[in-house]
């Protein structure tokens, strides 16, 4: 007689498919010593609506006919999340996020804000996901489903990929230390700037300015490329170093 699923929350209310033979008129369905709701039955099944309980207990539906031989039910508490990361990304979706707490291997879907993602269990206290597209740029609450359950009170921020526009200055000596103001959009998660491959110092200003101090470099044009949680964006010879004068 074969129990589905054979696991749910600890609150109860899981839909619980019971088949097997002679079940007609089932008047009972105990888990441990609890009954349960019978929404439908038939000569070879029973779905009923599981009670609150706990840990491990034994399922028998009980017709006119008698008692049937018990099967086991599993409540799992609803999940405990702890942390993700990274906590933002790209609107277009796409990176893998990693999330831990505790109770997270009977996971299902995380949802980020509406959207709904199929998770990797790991393991109990560790699972990633692949994030969705989202529907626009900003925080999104991000819950996960399991059999316990579901747990809320993490949250995701997709982010714009950046633009740059033209820097100022343009250029500067090769031996650096031109402090260059980038303006842009979408720059608040700015991780690195880089000039000719080379990592430059930078603070973010505000989400449309950068300011950033160019290291050492040699003489031409070279690329700025600037990093964010949404990803990178390059500037073609932006900046030239210039050689200073010899005598």
């Amino acid at each position: 007689m074969p129990i589905t699923p054979n696991q749910g929350s600890t609150g109860g209310g899981t839909t619980v498919s019971i088949t097997g033979t002679n079940l007609a008129g089932a008047t009972a369905v105990h888990f441990g010593t609890k009954l349960a709701t019978i929404t439908a039955n038939t000569a070879t099944s029973a779905t009923v609506t599981s009670p609150s309980g706990t840990g491990s207990v034994l399922v028998t539906v009980t017709t006119p006919g008698g008692t049937s031989n018990p099967l086991s039910f599993f409540y799992v508490g609803a999940p405990f999340k702890s942390a993700l990361s990274p906590v933002s990304g790209a609107t277009a979706g796409g990176n893998t996020v990693t999330i831990n707490g505790i109770g997270l291997s009977t996971a299902t879907a995380v949802n980020f804000g509406t959207v709904s993602a199929t998770p990797t269990v790991v393991n109990d206290t560790q699972l990633t996901v692949t994030v969705p597209t989202g529907t626009a740029a900003g925080a999104v609450g991000v819950s996960v489903t399991t059999a316990g359950g579901t747990n809320n009170g993490l949250s995701y921020t997709y982010v714009d990929t950046p633009t740059l526009g033209t820097p100022s200055p343009a250029s500067g000596p090769t031996s650096g230390g031109t402090a260059v103001t980038i303006p842009g959009t979408n720059l608040t998660t700015t991780q690195s700037v880089t000039f000719g491959g080379a990592a430059a110092p930078f603070s973010v200003i505000s989400d449309t300015e950068i300011s950033a101090v160019t290291p050492p470099g040699t003489a031409g044009a070279v690329d700025i490329v600037v990093t964010t949680s949404a990803g990178s964006v390059t500037d073609t010879g932006a900046f030239t170093y210039i050689t200073g004068p010899g005598i």
